[in-house]
């Protein structure tokens, strides 16, 4: 005789959806929870449900449950940041689906710490006036609420089809973390084997800048982006800037092919932003020598 297993009725609140119980969602379904998702305040169904989130008045994981709304909350950040329905049922279940505590770790800090924060009405950053706000997935995610000439009988529709989406997203989330945490270490090494730490040379597509910042001394970073060009970009100032710790020279700015293999004297030159924070070359032999050129021009 076959046996099947039950699937787990999973709650989530009805009315206007968010970001939060959408992801709260989306992660049980990658920890493999394909249960139906039933929208409803109703006592008798939360009562019955092996997983609530978002609502419910409890915050209890030995009991599946992750509301966020009762009298203080459920839990704040370090940093400040109280958490939602995102952000419980990760603390609970992300290191289980990332295989490891930093992979986790990495997708709170990318993707759930900024949905947790929107959701309880805490700000990450300061609207610039006169400048547009930016454009959120959680703004996204409303666009798919109904106007109101819509009838609301599409709400639950809408929902189950962003909770894939949102599966989708953090699924990618999960692959990039952990291939960041890698490169973490894999950047490590190559920075502590190279004698001269001011130009790290890189042969994969490393997610360097982010990382590469940690380190005091890197001005330039020579990396192959495909097997047809490699490239020489300056080092970030620090996170999240532009701002370089070094600059091609100027009489590279904005000059292509044979201009700037001329100007240059590198004969497979093909480029350099006119903002001179990276040029390329067609081979990592032209890369190397407009880097060197670079740290010459830097030293005069």
């Amino acid at each position: 005789m076959r046996l099947f297993k039950r699937q787990p009725k999973i709650i989530v609140h009805d009315g206007r959806f968010h970001a939060d119980d959408i992801f709260a969602s989306a992660t049980l379904r990658l920890l493999g929870e394909k249960g139906q998702i039933l929208r409803s305040r109703d006592e008798k169904n939360i009562t019955a449900g092996d997983y609530v989130m978002d609502t419910g008045g409890i915050y209890d994981p030995s009991k599946r449950r992750f509301d966020h709304h009762q009298i203080g909350g459920a839990g704040i950040r370090a940093n400040g940041i109280p958490y939602a329905a995102f952000g419980l049922v990760w603390k609970e279940y992300g290191e289980k689906i990332c295989g490891g505590s930093e992979a986790a770790a990495r997708v709170e800090k990318v993707l759930v710490l900024p949905i947790d924060a929107a959701d309880n009405g805490v700000t990450t950053f300061d609207p610039i006036p006169g400048k547009p706000f930016p454009y959120l997935v959680q703004s996204a995610f409303s666009a798919f609420m109904p106007t109101w000439k819509e009838s609301s009988e599409v709400t639950d529709a809408h929902f189950v089809k962003l909770v894939g989406i949102a599966e989708e997203i953090l699924a990618r989330e999960v692959t990039h973390a952990k291939d960041f945490v890698e490169a973490e270490k894999e950047l490590e090494r190559i920075y502590r084997s190279t004698e001269d730490k001011r130009m790290l040379v890189l042969d994969r597509m490393y997610p360097w800048e982010e990382i590469l910042v940690r380190y005091p001394e890197p001005l330039l970073i020579v990396a192959s982006r495909s097997l047809r060009v490699w490239k020489v970009e300056g080092a970030l100032v620090a996170p999240g800037s532009f701002d370089r710790r070094l600059y091609m020279p100027e009489a590279w700015a904005g000059l292509r092919d044979g201009e700037l293999a001329k100007a240059s004297g590198v004969s497979d030159a093909v480029f350099c932003h006119n903002g001179r924070f990276i040029a390329v070359a067609k081979s990592k032999e032209g890369a190397l020598a407009l880097a060197k050129l670079a740290l010459d021009a830097h030293r005069i």
